[in-house]
């Protein structure tokens, strides 16, 4: 794409999280922009996006070399990223990216950031809440050598955000719930539309210096948007608050009945403590022309959207969590430890459909036969504080790197060749499951590197399990494949 004197050269990191790929897809289809990409791994961009943006560079926030190579003659640069869940401070790394960030903005000349940050005061701000805040605080600094417009936006609600998912999976699951003092703090809602429309109009609204954008809707508690959701779903719902469930209990609550780990399951209770509204009216005055979605036309829009399989992005896209880039975990070469199961076909079998059939398991299609022994895993993997089984997929059969199933991660795919997925689930050391397509045969292997003594005794208490779940698994995707086939 050649820039023309009237297109702007748009930079958006964090291009592959729930929040980037929606805007990128979004700005994708405006003829004014030339986008640029900066993504931590390029294989995670959908092949339908790389078509239809000027660059992607390969990079993070914590090198200035990729930095500097990014802010090139880029007019705008969003930030989109954090870094809640990576090992370590994440305050501290947060505040680290921010000013990487702004100083190599203020260094190429590029003319505005904008950020999207979370609700909240300082005050009385919980620890996530307040590491956004910082960082907001951190890319206004320098007021007199860049603009900074600062959305701040409080529940968000989309299919596959963390808030909607927790709330979908809570009224589906539980008639009768018993709720903590924290479910009647007040929050202002916005939808993920409302969200991009934010965005993509702070590109060019006027204003001079830094502006701060508070955006929601109509005050609500969790409460209320409990019952608000249950009532679109057509779902009668019972609330029965109690005022002894702490944070902590309510995170283990949490992480029973829906798809979120127990960190970030803790991380949006502690923001649910204090009160989350808006603290100025800059998006009337400066956004007139938007009009937010009601949090009950939201919720119907979100789940239009899980019913029709149009997800676009998942909470659990994001490179922030632990091992969700994936960038390293693509090759199982090192694996002391493989499970090798060979099945051939030749029954009629063709290899692109075992390879769609292979695209197609977990979520609501399940684990086969022995789906039990692979829900008491994802059960005893909750219990850790993994992800469990039921954060499920994006689509029901269609797979991209990045994408999450169940607590494993897509790592690699070579169309009608070879899936790769890495295991997320909590255990003493790395593990993978492929599956090699081959023009007569399907190699299913189960590959594991043990951390220590503990992995290798691991390895051996789980073989037992093998000799049932992974026969059976190559087996059916074989079997399974001819209702995976596309007729010409």
């Amino acid at each position: 794409m050649l820039d023309s004197p009237t297109t702007k050269k748009i930079l958006i990191t964090g291009a592959t999280g729930y929040i980037g790929r929606r805007l990128t897809q979004r700005l994708s289809e405006k003829a004014s922009f030339s986008l640029r990409l900066m993504v931590r791994n390029q294989n995670k961009v959908q092949i339908s996006i790389t078509s239809k943006v000027d660059e992607i560079i390969e990079g993070d926030t914590f090198d200035k070399d990729s930095l500097k190579a990014a802010m090139q003659g880029v007019d705008t640069a969003f930030y989109l990223i954090h870094s809640m869940g990576a090992k370590g401070d994440y305050g501290h790394l947060d505040r680290e990216s921010a000013e990487n960030f702004r100083n190599s903005c203020i260094a190429a000349g590029v003319r505005r950031i904008i950020y999207l940050g979370g609700l909240g005061v300082k005050q009385t701000a919980s620890k996530h809440l307040l590491s956004r805040i910082e960082t907001g605080e951190i890319l206004s600094e320098e007021s007199g050598k860049i603009q900074t417009i600062w959305l701040r936006a409080g529940v968000i609600i989309g299919s596959g955000s963390a808030s909607f998912e927790i709330i979908r999976n809570l009224c589906q699951k539980l008639p009768i719930m018993i709720t903590p003092r924290w479910v009647r703090t007040k929050t202002q809602p916005i939808g993920i539309e409302d969200v991009l429309s934010y965005l993509e109009r702070s590109i060019d609204v006027e204003h001079d210096g830094n502006l701060i954008v508070d955006i929601g809707t109509e005050p609500l508690n969790f409460q209320m948007m409990m019952k608000q959701a249950a009532e679109v779903m057509n779902l009668r719902r019972a609330l029965i608050p109690v005022p002894v469930l702490s944070p902590r209990l309510s995170s283990y609550w949490l992480i029973l009945f829906t798809p979120i780990p127990y960190k970030l399951a803790s991380a949006l209770v502690g923001g649910l403590k204090s009160e989350t509204v808006l603290q100025n009216d800059h998006a009337k005055r400066f956004y007139p022309e938007i009009h937010p979605m009601d949090f009950k036309e939201t919720v119907a829009f979100a789940h239009k959207e899980l019913q029709t399989n149009q997800v676009l992005s998942r909470w659990c896209d994001s490179s922030g969590q632990e091992a969700c880039d994936i960038k390293d975990f693509d090759d199982p070469a090192g694996a002391i430890y493989r499970d090798v199961r060979i099945i051939p076909y030749n029954n009629g079998e063709r290899a692109e459909d075992v390879f769609r059939a292979a695209c197609g398991v977990g979520g609501p299609n399940g684990w086969f036969k022995y789906n039990v022994l692979w829900r008491l895993r994802g059960l005893l993997d909750k219990l850790a504080g993994g992800y469990g089984l039921n954060r499920g997929r994006r689509l029901h059969r269609e797979l991209r790197i990045g994408d999450a199933l169940d607590f494993w991660k897509v790592a690699d795919i070579k169309e009608g060749k070879r899936l790769l997925l890495y295991a997320q689930m909590k255990l003493p050391g790395e593990a993978w499951l492929e599956f090699d397509i081959q023009p007569q045969q399907l190699v299913q292997t189960a590959h594991f590197i043990p951390r220590g003594l503990l992995g290798r005794l691991y390895w051996y208490v789980v073989l037992p399990f093998h000799y049932f779940v992974f026969p059976d698994l190559a087996k059916t995707v074989v079997r399974s494949s001819k209702d995976f086939a596309i007729t010409a």
